[in-house]
């Protein structure tokens, strides 16, 4: 079973490791995640308390 995954310890081609594309895409899935309602809710109040 081993030899059908990639070694993710090897640099590919490009010298980029090859776990490096997966925490890419890890990162930018997070990245594009909408901010919780009361997160946006508490930005608002610390927004509007900066303009007193």
């Amino acid at each position: 079973m081993h030899e059908l995954l990639p070694d993710v310890r090897k640099p590919r081609e490009d010298g980029e490791p090859g776990w490096a594309s997966g925490l890419r895409k890890l990162y930018n899935s997070v990245i594009e995640e909408p901010l919780p309602d009361s997160f946006q809710d508490l930005l608002k109040k610390l927004d509007d308390s900066d303009d007193d």
